[in-house]
């Protein structure tokens, strides 16, 4: 297998490191937390013009074929600018949901409105209760004359506060089925709120909400594997922006210990503090590796291979990314937890990571049981 990344993605990457760099500085970012909309509508135009909005989609519809791989160099760039624009939830969920099970009418319609910057989803799936289980819904969508009729309560809907529009889950009867539905339809009732590390998300009600027959996706009742693979598919990204972060935990850690004097010298001269930074880039390093082998499987066909490859990752990320978190903070001292310095701003991104889509041991549980069922 080769490892190199081509041409085409080291340029991409640099370009997404020196707009991180250059216009989205932590201060600007700190701001953009506290606004109204909690992120950068110019930024994400900037977005749309490098085309990583663009980037799962096929060209026929706007898109520029990239895969996970191209994705997890995408996410690892965000990370590390700890970006709030919300990528997961528009591109990676919900464009992957009408990407890999829309109608070619609402690929059409719908693909290029995101690739262009125009048009922001979210996926109201997860529900109170659900433990991280996709098929846990008890929202239900009953058939009402040519269309549908949508009642039920959502819970920690990513992105919702901005989206444009909301792909829906719900059960008819048959299985779960994914209904397009206006963010602003009647019956939908959104209760904003900022999370832990500075994004925003909501809680929806639906009652009575009634689209047509045109809003379904996909197949009746056919929905749970497009779910899971979506589900899958953001978790690589996940990954990717964990590691991003860790990388850059590990670079502010350095730069601290090399000028934060304690007896008159360094405290990086101390070797307790030069072990436990080792110990942090060995783990950013080995949770890379992990993140790599996700972002390879998350395109596979083989939901199997591909859930067992996305779990260990997650499961492993997750460990790794607590460790460098935590030491990161400790070494900092006292300035690792205030909010002027962007260490605790990381940690938080990724205890966030770390509780979306599931923990450490739900995502343990699901690589056991893969282990089991082959």
């Amino acid at each position: 297998m080769d490892f190199n990344y081509t041409e085409e993605q080291l340029a991409l990457q640099d370009t997404l490191r020196r707009f991180i760099a250059k216009d989205y500085a932590f201060e600007h970012r700190r701001a953009l937390a506290k606004s109204a909309d909690g992120f950068d509508r110019e930024a994400w135009k900037t977005f749309a013009d490098f085309g990583i909005l663009a980037l799962p989609f096929h060209e026929d519809f706007g898109g520029l074929n990239g895969n996970a791989v191209d994705s997890m160099l995408v996410m690892e760039m965000l990370g590390r600018g700890l970006a709030l624009e919300p990528y997961v939830s528009t591109v990676v969920l919900c464009g992957g949901l009408i990407r890999d099970a829309g109608s070619a009418a609402q690929k059409e319609e719908l693909l290029p409105a995101i690739a262009g910057g125009e048009l922001m989803l979210a996926l109201a799936h997860h529900e109170a209760g659900g433990r991280y289980e996709p098929d846990r819904i008890a929202t239900t969508a009953t058939a009402s004359g040519s269309g549908w009729q949508l009642d039920g309560t959502k819970a920690v809907v990513l992105g919702a506060p901005s989206a444009d529009k909301l792909i829906v889950s719900a059960k008819d009867g048959k299985g779960l089925s994914l209904f397009l539905v206006d963010a602003r339809a009647d019956g939908v009732t959104l209760r904003a709120y900022p999370t832990q590390d500075g994004a925003r998300a909501a809680d929806i009600r639906l009652a009575n909400v009634t689209v047509g027959a045109e809003a379904l996706i996909g197949t009746a009742g056919k929905a749970l594997p497009a779910i899971e693979r979506a589900i899958d598919y953001a978790n690589a990204a996940f990954c990717a922006e964990a590691v991003g972060i860790m990388s850059a935990l590990n670079e502010v850690t350095l730069e601290y210990l090399k000028t934060r004097k304690q007896f008159g010298v360094p405290i990086g001269k101390f070797q307790a503090l030069q072990h436990r930074m080792a110990d942090m880039v060995i783990a950013t390093e080995q949770a890379r590796s992990m993140a790599t082998l996700a972002a390879v499987r998350a395109d596979s066909t083989d939901a199997a291979e591909r859930s067992r490859a996305v779990a260990a990752a997650r499961a492993y990320i997750g460990t790794q990314a607590r460790f460098v978190g935590q030491q990161a903070v400790q070494l900092h001292g006292g300035m690792g937890v205030v909010d002027e310095l962007n260490v605790g701003h990381y940690f938080k991104r990724l205890t966030m990571i770390g509780l979306t889509f599931g923990d450490v041991d739900f995502h343990l549980g699901r690589f056991s049981d893969t282990l089991l069922a082959a």
